[in-house]
């Protein structure tokens, strides 16, 4: 007997409220929603782990697309929340993050390692008791002079940033697809050749 595989989760991190909708920060919700609407659309609803969800389809398999209620710098409690509630291990979750190690629009796979200083994925890592889960992580670039990184995540996109933003959303949400549909070796082959 063949059993079908569980539910993925990927989790889109950011910061809630009008506030922050269209900052730096908030990219990982923008990649969920997009591919929230790949898998048929819908509506997010709230879940008891605090954080709003949408389950679905992609790539075949069943998928639990979230953004957590929390701040940012919290969101480990709304994602170990979901993690119990949907029996998910740690290699089915699927963290989308802005980067600042990265340039602006080229993304990057990857499982495991060091959070790179984001409170957000430090946050998730001590919650879920592993750092060994999958990330796509979604380049902003390093902030201009001497701007505080924590300032720069919190603004908006600049102008010639916003006409390419579209674009790298929609590969990101390509490359999270991807890492269900092929996992992350053939993935990786792909997209880190794609962006940059």
């Amino acid at each position: 007997m063949i059993v079908a595989p569980g539910p993925a989760l990927v989790v889109g991190l950011g910061n809630p409220g009008p506030d922050y909708a269209e900052t730096r920060h908030n990219v990982g919700f923008a990649v969920v929603e997009m591919l929230a609407a790949r898998a048929g659309g819908g509506r997010f609803s709230k879940h008891k782990s605090n954080a709003d969800v949408l389950e679905g389809r992609l790539a075949g398999r069943r998928v639990v697309f979230a953004k957590p209620r929390t701040y940012m710098n919290v969101s480990g409690g709304p994602v170990a929340g979901l993690v119990k509630y949907f029996s998910i291990p740690p290699a089915d979750l699927i963290v989308v993050h802005d980067e600042l190690d990265l340039d602006f629009g080229v993304i990057r796979l990857k499982l495991g390692g060091g959070e790179g200083g984001h409170n957000g994925l430090r946050s998730i890592s001590s919650s879920v008791g592993t750092r060994d889960y999958l990330r796509v992580r979604f380049g902003i670039g390093r902030p201009p002079g001497r701007q505080d990184p924590a300032d720069f995540v919190l603004k908006r996109f600049s102008g010639a940033e916003r006409k390419e933003l579209d674009f790298a959303v929609d590969l990101a949400a390509d490359a999270a697809e991807s890492l269900l549909d092929v996992g992350l070796e053939a993935a990786q082959n792909k997209f880190h050749a794609l962006s940059g």
